[in-house]
């Protein structure tokens, strides 16, 4: 066992004389590498003052297009889904039945209107013969009679005929609104109703189009206070990486707050023209109330949480960081807005926090 013993010696002094060789290599009071960093400056700028909520697209008119006339349909003019303006021609019910209607009262009204010349004549052949004693007065009195029955009769035709030709107009169904059509609900050859239930189609408005959304009740008076100076701006944020925005402006505030939830109905107005927004469409609402000058921001990525409240890590000018606490205004995206503990011009660490301490020395990575 003697041998033994004297070798494990002899392998723990060399182990012992490689580790002092090492750390004499190495060189007494030679700094340790710094942590690797990402940092980013805090800087001033102007920045919205935001309410976020969640909207609905919701059309401004809706239409759902019914006859007002009985009758065959004979044409559709128009294809599923495709945008009309007012006044196109949207389906033909056949007009015979509504012409012939329209002959016979302009017929009947020609016949009153030939009587009522006669009556006339009648009236003024009588004025000069009951003057002469020729006629009697209840002759005269019973001819302008005559003349006032048919005169009120004309006019029933003239009523008459209005009526008819509105029914042969009614046979081009048009549109009432510019937007864009739903599925349609009746194909040609089939009998249309005058006011039936179903519609024929519906249209809806795209164009402007209004975004719903609801925010709390404590948002109100700071809503009613920047609206009152000028119209508040609106983004509507359909695309799910939050970058392709469609601009509005707020239009509506509800006259009640929900009582259930506490919440305040608003109602924005987009143009649309290109057909971003789409009836039904859920999205992020972003309701700017004012701009606020020359705040203080930085990275949102830099404010980390700890038990003692929010900070950040600063890199001095000596290459360390200094762990300060600060107060968050509020976020915009990626950028938080400082109320205190922070001046423009310092560097904050935006990415590496978990690997330092107070008073670690830091290094950045490269290309920063």
């Amino acid at each position: 066992m003697k041998p033994i013993f004297f070798k494990l010696v002899a392998v723990t002094a060399i182990a012992g004389t490689v580790a002092c060789s090492s750390q004499g290599a190495k060189g007494p009071g030679r700094a340790l590498p710094g942590s690797p960093v990402d940092v980013a400056e805090v800087v001033t700028k102007d920045m919205p003052l935001d309410i976020n909520a969640v909207g609905r697209v919701e059309a401004i008119s809706t239409v759902a297009v019914k006859a007002q006339v009985t009758g065959e349909v004979l044409a559709v003019h128009f294809k599923e889904g495709q945008a009309v303006r007012k006044g196109d021609l949207l389906f033909s019910i056949d007009p015979r039945p509504f012409d012939i209607a329209l002959r016979q009262a302009e017929s009947l009204l020609e016949k009153d209107r030939a009587l009522l010349r006669n009556a006339l004549a009648d009236v003024a052949r009588y004025a000069e013969l009951v003057q002469k004693d020729y006629v009697t007065k209840q002759q005269y009195d019973t001819a302008v009679a005559n003349r006032d029955v048919l005169a009120a009769g004309v006019k029933a035709d003239e009523a008459a005929v209005a009526n008819a030709r509105l029914q042969l107009d009614y046979t081009a169904v048009r549109s009432p609104i510019d937007g864009r059509t739903g599925s349609l609900l009746i194909d040609p050859g089939n009998i249309i109703k005058a006011n039936d239930t179903s519609p024929a189609v519906v249209i809806e408005q795209i164009a402007p189009i209004y975004v719903t959304f609801s925010v709390p009740e404590q948002n109100l008076p700071r809503i009613k206070e920047f609206m009152a100076k000028a119209p508040l701006a609106t983004e509507a944020i359909p695309g799910e990486n939050g970058h392709s925005s469609v601009s509005g402006v707020l239009t509506f505030v509800d006259n009640a707050i929900d009582q259930t939830t506490g919440m305040i109905t608003l109602k924005a107005t987009f143009d649309n023209r290109d057909a971003a927004l789409w009836p039904g469409q859920f999205l992020n609402v972003r309701l700017t109330l004012t701009t606020e000058k020359g705040a203080i921001v930085v990275p949102t990525p830099a404010v980390q949480t700890g038990q003692s409240g929010q900070y950040v890590f600063v890199v001095k000018d000596d290459m360390t960081a200094e762990m300060r606490p600060v107060q968050v205004g509020r976020t915009r995206g990626e950028e938080s807005v400082v109320a205190s503990g922070l001046k423009p011009g310092e560097r904050v660490v935006t990415d590496g926090q978990l690997r330092l301490a107070p008073g670690a020395r830091v290094e950045l990575k490269p290309g920063r």
